[in-house]
Order: C-alpha cells, then structure tokens, then sequence
C-alpha cells in the first residue's frame, strides 16, 4: 500500500504553510489546497489519506466538499477545521459522516493527533476491503463465468484489476462467449454495485426514439411528449451504462455519445440545461472496431474513448478444457430454472460435447444443457466433430477431451478417473502431466483428499 497522503484545504495562506510543515515534520505527504473545488480529483475508493478542509471558505465550503466526498466513498475520513462559531455545524457535520473536527485555533500536535487516528482508521478500512475482495470477490465471479482454462483464469484477472477503476471498458468477442455477462460481473464486484446496471442494446433501438430513449425529453419537446422522462443514461447516474452490440450505434448519434462520455453531462431533448452523469461505460462488440472505423462506420475518436480497457472474451474453442464443467454448471442451472432434479450427466456425453465444435460459444452450449434437461437432445447436440489437421492431432485431442470429461464427471476424483477410463495409476498421471490437466481444476471439494 503506498504511503498516506493528506489533503489540506484553507482560504489562508498562512494556515496552510503552518499546518502543512506541521504535518510534513510528522512524516506525512501533504497536498495544499485554497479552495475546495480541485480537491474530489485525488479522492476515490482506494485513497489512502485523510481531507482536512476549513468549513468557512469562499466558493465551495468545507460542508459541500464533505458531502462530495462521502458520495464518493462514504467511509473517507474527512476532517473540519471550525471556528468558535461553527462549532454546532460541525457537530451536525460529524453526525453526517465527518471523522472529527478541531476548532481554532489549535496547536500542531493538536493537528497530527487527529490525523494519526484517522489514518488508522482509513487504513483498517481499505485492508477489510482488501480481504473481502480476495474472498467474496473471487467466489462470484468465478461463479458468474466458469473457467479453469489459463485463458479464462487470466480474464478474471483482467476483470478483478479493472473493477476498482472508473476506466470506461470495451468488451470484444464472438457471439455467445459472455460479454453481458463479464460487463454485468465487472459491475457486481465494483464500487457501483448497489447503483442501477442499465443495459442498451444498440441494434435494437428504433432509430425515430432513440436520442428521446438514451437521454430524455422534456415535456413538449416532440408531439406526444406529454410529460418530462428521464432517459436510460440519466436512470443510471452513480451506477454502468452497458452499450451492447456498439458496432450498430448510427454515426449521427455516436457524435453526441462521444460528447456524452468526454464530458460527463447530458441535455434532455428540448432542454438547454446540462445535466451532470456520474456513470461507467461499458461498450461491447462481436466485431472489430478497428476495422469498422477504417471502413468509415465507427467513429475513431469514440472507439479511443470506449476501449480505454479492452477485455477480450475467449471463445469455447480457446479453452476446450473447460466445456465439461462448464456444462455441468449450465445443466445445474438448467434444473433449478425448470424445477427438475439434478441430473448426473455421463461422462461419454461430456467427452462427445468436449470434442465438438461450438460457434455460437457458450451461448449453443447453454442451449444443449436445457435440451439435456428436457430430454430433447438431438443429433446435434451429442454428435462427434472433432478438429485438428491429421489423425494424431485428432487422437489427442480426444484424449485430451476424454480425461478431461471424466475428471469433470468424478468432481477431480483420481481414483474413480483411472478406474473408469480402464487406466492404471501411473498412466493416468503421465497422460494428465502431457496434456497440462490438473486435478485441483475439476475438483468441488476444498480439501486436497481427491486420489483415495
């Protein structure tokens, strides 16, 4: 964790200098502000560091800039600094949230008491974050997209590093691999979680109400427009946009998305006044932007602003290792939506499933998994297309599947693998070390007893 760093706001200089050398002969770093506005651009979630601002300031106050803070982390220790006069205001600050305050004039030790106590305080906060992160965090996501492949191990990863972030994130990949689905991810386990996830389909939006559907209108502003509505960006302030199938956005209406994500603000139809957003964009596509905007049909100045970060989701072919368990979770799901029992899917359909090929991605393999529960399965559901460039690719590929299936099918169980596929001990080691397969990977159980 990097050092603390505190953040001083006052009106008069020579308090500033005082307390500033006062903090810094105490071992801190410290930022010195004369007015509040600049300060909400250094405090986020993960600011290690206390505020300590004067309540009576010119412009923006000490209490609007507590209230602007703690909408950006209600738990940030923010410090006031009052007057003899103010002394009930700061009392009424502290019970909206404020750590504590000192009223004038104070001595130094005074100063960095208060702010070692504070400090202290943000620092257990952040390390509770960090360990329910590390724990819960990495249970739901993984619950949300299955995956033991490195591929899809490393876009977890990806995810995890960027949800603590306001970077906005596009999301590429072929249909069916997932993108709503890591977009929504991406949002449960950030800091907007408990605000609105609005999802637009851009494809899907009848052109004549669409600019009235993302960014509102006024009460009048077109015929029929009887009342004032909010629009979908506006019903998401504090929360994530999620721009699906971007690709289809009309070039007109890029232009004033671009706008929208540059500044932050919209204007409702047949309004001039702007209104401030305070989203995360999240954009996907199934086709490649890049070459779209060469083409002249995306805009390149949005696609820069879009893919600050760009996930990448992997498609089934990329991590074939990963269709038996991932259709055992999507037969489980399958049962418990249809209210049918939990079936026990056998580990020949698990290896034909393994060694087919899947273009519509987990999307198909979703559809195969609710025909297996309905007893509809049809031939091309359980028929066998296997890839490769000769036979001996073919075979071990196969192979490859084959093991893979039935550690699936026995929940990682050694034992049960070897005697099922007719294997001795040995062999099914050395066939699991040349095609990189790892028991931990299939196994359901938290202790490491799998080969008994």
């Amino acid at each position: 964790m990097k050092g603390p760093c505190i953040l001083f706001v006052d009106d008069e200089k020579h308090i500033r200098i005082a307390c500033q050398q006062a903090l810094e002969l105490a071992g801190y770093e410290v930022k010195c502000f004369a007015s509040a506005e600049q300060v909400a651009d250094f405090a986020s979630r993960n600011f290690y560091g206390v505020i300590v601002t004067d309540i009576r300031m010119p412009k923006m106050d000490g209490m609007t800039l507590m209230e602007n803070l703690l909408d950006i982390d209600a738990e940030l220790p923010v410090v006031l600094i009052t007057g003899h006069g103010d002394v009930q205001l700061a009392v009424e600050a502290m019970q909206a949230g404020a750590y504590d305050f000192i009223e004038k004039p104070f001595a130094s030790a005074q100063l960095t008491d208060v702010v070692a106590r504070a400090l202290e305080k943000r620092q257990m906060t952040l390390e509770i974050r960090k360990l329910r992160s590390a724990v819960g965090g990495r249970d739901k996501l993984e619950a949300r997209l299955v995956g033991r492949a490195p591929v899809m191990v490393e876009t977890r990863r990806q995810i995890r590093a960027v949800a603590q972030t306001q970077a906005d994130v596009l999301i590429v990949g072929d249909t069916g691999t997932g993108k709503e689905v890591a977009a929504r991810a991406l949002h449960a386990i950030s800091d907007r979680r408990h605000q609105p996830f609005v999802a637009i389909n851009c494809g899907a939006l009848p052109a004549n109400l669409i600019e009235s559907e993302l960014f509102g209108h006024e009460a009048g502003a077109f015929p029929g427009a009887m009342q004032t509505r909010y629009g979908k960006f506006e019903h998401a302030r504090r929360g994530t946009v999620f721009l699906d199938e971007i690709e289809c956005m009309a070039l007109e209406l890029q232009v004033k998305l671009l706008r929208t994500i540059q500044e932050r603000t919209i204007t409702r139809l047949g309004s001039n006044e702007q209104i401030e957003l305070n989203v995360r964009f999240i954009a996907s596509s199934k086709s490649d932007l890049e070459k779209i905007a060469q083409n002249g049909r995306f805009r390149q100045d949005l696609l820069y602003r879009l893919n600050v970060v760009t996930l990448r989701m992997p498609s089934l072919e990329n991590r074939k290792e990963d269709i038996p368990r991932l259709f055992i979770h999507l037969v489980n799901e399958a049962a418990a939506r249809y209210r049918r029992e939990a079936l026990v899917v056998p580990p020949a359909t698990l290896a034909r499933l393994a060694n087919q090929s899947w273009p519509g991605n987990v999307r198909e393999l979703r559809n195969a998994a609710d025909r297996f529960v309905l007893g509809l399965d049809g031939p091309e559901a359980m028929r066998d297309h296997l890839q490769g460039e000769n036979l001996a690719d073919r075979v071990s590929e196969f192979e490859r599947n084959t093991i893979a299936a039935e550690l699936a099918a026995q929940a990682g169980s050694l034992k049960m693998t070897y005697q099922s596929l007719g294997l001795s001990r040995k062999s099914l080691y050395d066939k699991m070390q040349k095609y990189g397969l790892s028991r931990k990977d299939f196994s359901t159980c938290k202790n490491d007893d799998l080969d008994q």
